[in-house]
């Protein structure tokens, strides 16, 4: 039996049974519940039934933080608690001992919103506290950029260790941007109660498909989505075509393209060549397309989206959202200038983003406990608490989220949310939100999240992330009070000129190398640490590390003209050059 059975069938043998429930009423004279919250209707029924007899029924609990309806928990169960006993006494707990006087004034504030719910209002003998930071960028990756910058910053001047440091964001989507920008300053981190967003199977099954497109002797890869979704193409079938591959001395995909010569079945046969055809069709597209578009084709044709897309459970939901949320990376990473490793605007290809997040897609070894920052999805933060929070994503659609806002019921579940995430920060709290972020492969234009009109301006410091001048934040004050209004898009400009936000994404121009006369790629699973190459854009180096998995082998070329860079082998132009 599973959870659900167990409650069920408590109730079955309470109702159906008289002796039983007789046996349990005298058994237990006082009942304690608590997170009553987060209770669902059949464990209602058992509470009411159980203290039937005694009515010495205690229940602890905060309707404020009641956000797992989703799992089938009710907040009437609380709501009406004083309605189902007699002489119920209500004690309410109101004094906070984490938070600041600030953070509190703003979480009062935006939970008395709410129509459904018990009166309270917290209190704090701690300081005032700084203002809470309310801070717009101009994307989602500098929503990244400028949370990790802070966390840098904060760390030097306010001595704070990485542990100190929480990022909270309403989907697990989120934590891409947060993460590459985390990962490209140094800064150690921990996904809690999950795990890293290159590390989820869906967003590998996708990779996976991109790296065959550009690499069919990827055979890790090409092993893990020849039969997904499934094809026909069995695990006898592959044991096959990698045996012939080894007896043979040549790679699997070659057994694959050729499997008429090696004796497969006519049904496995014809699944086979079916699936060369699909790979070698997205590879005649490299040449004339850029990364999304080649991506978006691999996503629809094959299938992988549409079966993500038609699993409708909660977990089936996050992993469609996680594919989506790699494509948009691909989308931006097409149309962003000096994007891409040697700075150059228009190498946009498949090849080009792969070798971009290389590193990305390696898992980092932390220690469980270790000094890290902690990501984590609001719902993973209840009952937890930091010094600094961060709460992404503050924007219309994605917090409050787009299907949770047909209802008051909904939207007011939201808003308990956002209060969950307001009061698990003690000192400091940074509110974010981008003007624009890709969605479905298209960039849209945000309007900030209803919450943020619903904190008092003398609560917020506003800040535009990356401007360089003093004054530009100066002018936020007159642009907050035209979001109380209106939510009108603040008029200032796009920050010109040098800033930390633009600095971080800005790269050293490179210096043109012309190859060398009939320059041909060499075969590099025998390059090493000390070899000379010729590189086909970067020119002449010296290879100085070789790191990664061995099926992802990655090389750290001091080149002498361009520089240390990091380069991965299966997507490389490399020739290695002879003493």
């Amino acid at each position: 039996m599973d959870f659900d059975d167990l409650l069920l069938n408590m109730h079955t043998l309470l109702t159906r049974f008289p002796e039983a429930l007789s046996k349990y009423q005298h058994k237990f004279k006082y009942i304690l519940i608590d997170e009553y919250q987060d209770t669902n209707p059949a464990q209602y029924e058992i509470v009411k039934l159980l203290g039937a007899m005694h009515e010495n029924v205690c229940v602890v609990g905060d309707d404020a933080q009641s956000i797992y309806s989703f799992r089938g928990a009710t907040i009437q169960n609380i709501l009406q608690f004083n309605k189902d006993y007699d002489e119920v006494k209500v004690i309410k707990l109101e004094q906070n001992y984490r938070s600041t006087k600030n953070i509190l004034h703003v979480a009062n504030q935006v939970i008395s919103n709410n129509k459904g719910q018990i009166e309270k209002k917290l209190f704090t003998d701690n300081v005032e506290g700084d203002k809470i930071n309310l801070i717009r960028t101009q994307s989602d990756n500098d929503e990244g950029r400028m949370v990790a910058d802070t966390i840098q910053d904060l760390k030097l001047r306010k001595h704070y260790f990485n542990r100190d440091f929480a990022i909270l964001y309403r989907t697990n989507a989120q934590s891409r941007s947060f993460e590459e920008a985390l990962r490209r300053m140094g800064i150690a981190y921990k996904i809690y109660g999950g795990m890293s967003f290159y590390q989820r199977k869906e967003v590998k099954d996708m990779l996976a498909y991109l790296r065959v497109v550009v690499n069919p002797n990827d055979e890790e890869a090409l092993k893990r989505i020849i039969n997904y979704p499934a094809r026909g193409i069995g695990k006898t079938t592959i044991e096959r075509a990698i045996l012939a591959a080894n007896m043979n001395n040549i790679s699997m995909w070659e057994v694959i393209t050729k499997a008429s010569t090696y004796g497969f079945k006519a049904s496995t046969l014809e699944a086979l060549q079916d699936f060369a055809t699909m790979v070698q069709m997205f590879q005649s597209e490299l040449p004339k397309k850029n990364a999304y578009d080649v991506a978006f084709m691999v996503g629809k044709e094959t299938g992988l989206v549409k079966e993500l897309f038609n699993d409708k459970s909660v977990e089936g939901l996050q992993r469609y959202e996680n594919v989506q949320e790699l494509l948009n990376s691909i989308k931006e990473f097409t149309e962003t200038p000096m994007n891409t490793e040697d700075g150059e605007v228009g190498e946009k290809d498949l090849g080009a983003y792969l070798q971009q997040i290389a590193l990305l897609t390696d898992p980092a070894e932390q220690e469980e406990d270790g000094d890290v920052v902690k990501l984590m999805t609001i719902h993973a933060s209840k009952g937890l608490e930091f010094p600094v929070v961060f709460v992404g994503g503050l924007e219309e659609t994605i917090f409050p989220n787009a299907m949770s806002i047909n209802t008051r019921e909904e939207l007011e579940e939201e808003r308990r949310l956002f209060y969950v995430a307001v009061t698990r920060a003690k000192k400091l709290l940074y509110l974010s939100f981008a003007n624009a972020r890709y969605r479905f492969g298209q960039l849209q234009q945000n309007e900030p999240s209803r919450f943020l009109e619903e904190i008092p301006q003398e609560y917020i410091d506003y800040k535009l992330a990356g401007s360089s001048a003093r004054s530009q934040n100066a002018n936020m004050g007159s642009a907050y009070e035209r979001m109380q209004r209106g939510f009108a898009k603040p008029s200032s400009p796009k920050p010109q000129g040098s800033n930390v936000y633009s600095s971080l994404s800005a790269r050293p121009k490179t210096v043109e190398h012309v190859p060398t006369e009939n320059f041909v790629a060499s075969d590099l699973k025998e390059l090493r640490a000390g070899h000379k190459v010729e590189h086909l854009k970067f020119g002449f180096g010296e290879v100085t590390k070789m790191e990664g998995a061995s099926h992802n082998p990655i090389a750290t070329i001091q080149f002498k003209l361009n520089g240390e860079k990091k380069i991965m082998l299966n997507y490389a132009k490399l020739r290695i050059v002879e003493d």
